[in-house]
């Protein structure tokens, strides 16, 4: 089964996934405005590099964020335009999941706190442990708000038992409040998110309850808003 992985929760960054091979190629663009200008092209030379067509890819796996609006959108209106075109199926991955499995490959026992960065001075934040070897489990959040608030949080911190691993854009632009641990990732690999679809979708064969939906996750309304209508003056 082939995967084609897009993320674009910080720059745009797309692989394609083999479930036997692995990783067949990839392409990245640390780019955080130029979604729109440059994913198609990734995606078009990542098919290449693997020497491969559309029409060899199996199925679809986005990263939902949360991140800025319109990166984020650009990357959704992606795949499922791929996912569309192909008739196959576009599967999506929360992208603070996905970062918070990379770092259970290299802590599997630990809490794992991932911080994505947010902008405006704010973070994006979430728990997790393990569950199995490509998986996680949510323990608390996502949410976004200041790193100071997410360290002083005793709510947040309750859950955590044993090791605590920080990792994320956020622990690094904030390293002063919550530093991240070393050695840790602090972007998505898109591939990662190929093999948490796949542990889901065999729990879900199983009969249980799974997220893999392609809503938007922003946490916070965009940026830009619509200009509201004047009041005509009586």
């Amino acid at each position: 089964m082939r995967t084609l992985c897009i993320d674009t929760s910080a720059g745009s960054s797309v692989a394609l996934h083999d479930d036997t091979a692995g990783v067949l190629a990839r392409a990245h663009s640390a780019d955080r405005r130029g979604h729109a200008e440059r994913l198609a092209g990734l995606v078009a030379q990542t098919l290449r590099d693997a020497g491969l067509t559309a029409a060899d890819v199996d199925r679809v796996a986005v990263g939902t964020g949360p991140a800025p609006f319109t990166g984020l959108r650009v990357g959704l209106v992606t795949a499922r335009a791929f996912g569309h075109a192909r008739g196959i199926p576009v599967h999506g991955v929360g992208s603070l999941d996905a970062l918070a499995r990379q770092v259970l490959d290299l802590h599997p026992e630990a809490t794992v706190l991932v911080l994505g960065d947010a902008r405006r001075r704010e973070v994006y934040s979430a728990r997790y442990r393990a569950l199995g070897d490509d998986d996680v489990r949510l323990l608390a959040g996502p949410r976004v708000g200041p790193a100071a608030q997410v360290a002083a949080d005793p709510a947040g911190a309750a859950v955590d038992e044993g090791e605590v691993v920080v990792a994320g854009a956020g622990a690094v632009l904030y390293a002063d409040v919550l530093p991240p641990t070393p050695g840790t990732p602090d972007e998505v690999d898109p591939a990662v998110l190929a093999r948490v679809v796949r542990a889901r979708l065999a729990r879900a064969q199983a009969g249980e309850e799974v997220s893999l939906g392609t809503e938007p996750l922003y946490l916070r309304r965009p940026d830009v808003q619509p200009a509201t209508a004047r009041k005509r003056a009586s």
